[in-house]
């Protein structure tokens, strides 16, 4: 009998659920605006969700072999609790309860910065290595962290909240909801440089030649190689693999980090460690969920 996996991968706007199976294939997909009333009314959606991608794929419980979930913040692991303040305000909520209480299958839980690079690991541009950074750069910047092919959480399952890097000598009040990292260069600091809405339109604009545009990227990309140069020296990884939204726009970032990060890093660390963009793009988050519920089952 055909088993698969069932994948959740809960955004700050999005919910994302798939089949998958053993081997990664996705089966079926489904992806909606996430319900944000409370964890209640998420895992509501979730079950509803998860009834809709099963039936889609031609699948029944009893071919489920498990399921996997990842969460936008701080998943700990130990208490099964999670903490996603975009989502339910700034508290912990017993995530893996609830969600055991709604599937009839084993869950696994652990934070999307988790899911990306296990995605990426498993079937990206990582495919193989054990010392691998996710960094994914949209609204926000976080990582994902492989070492010697452990997943990397700290004491508190706060490990790779990398926005938080100190990059500037001088403290701006902005820094202290965010971090200075991702004050300087995520998407809401490159809309801003660049005189526009969104992050989107800088792009646009620099790709036919705006002047402001350009510069505006130029600068974000020289915050984006001094935070990727700190954790090559810090992790000495094979790979750093560039996800989220600010890299869909590809070569405006990529090679303008290439050529930078290599100044500020470690010298041996920088020549072994690769940059590249995400090969799964919005699929790692769903391939990562997946592989926690297959180690899992």
């Amino acid at each position: 009998m055909t088993q698969a996996v069932l994948a959740i991968d809960i955004g700050g706007t999005k919910l994302a659920t798939a089949a998958v199976e053993a081997d990664g294939r996705i089966r079926v997909r489904r992806k909606a605006a996430v319900a944000r009333e409370g964890v209640d009314a998420t895992v509501e959606q979730i079950a509803d969700e998860a009834e809709r991608v099963l039936a889609e794929a031609g699948l029944d419980w009893s071919q489920v072999a498990g399921a996997g979930a990842i969460v936008p913040g701080i998943y700990r692991e130990a208490e099964g609790t999670a903490w996603a303040p975009n989502l339910w305000g700034d508290q912990f909520v017993d995530l893996k309860a609830a969600l055991g209480a709604r599937l009839p299958v084993a869950v696994r839980i652990d934070s999307d910065r988790a899911g990306y690079v296990l995605g990426e690991q498993w079937l990206g541009a990582a495919r193989g290595l054990t010392d691998v950074v996710f960094l994914a750069v949209g609204t926000g910047i976080g990582a994902g962290i492989l070492s010697g092919g452990r997943l990397i959480r700290g004491a508190g399952d706060i490990a790779g909240a990398v926005g938080w890097f100190a990059l500037q000598p001088e403290y701006k009040d902005a820094y202290r909801h965010c971090g200075c990292w991702e004050a300087e260069a995520a998407g809401p600091a490159l809309a801003g440089r660049g005189g526009e809405l969104s992050a989107e339109a800088v792009m646009e604009a620099a790709r036919n030649g705006g002047q402001r545009a350009r510069a505006a990227v130029d600068e974000t990309a020289r915050y984006l190689a001094m935070g990727i140069a700190n954790l090559i020296s810090a992790l000495n990884p094979e790979m750093v693999v560039l996800g989220g939204g600010l890299m869909q726009a590809g070569g405006l970032f990529l090679e303008p980090i290439r050529r930078a990060a290599p100044q500020w890093a470690q010298p041996y660390s920088a020549r072994q460690a690769r940059i590249e963009l995400s090969t799964l793009g919005e699929s790692a988050g769903l391939l990562g969920a997946a592989r926690l519920a297959l180690e899992t089952s």
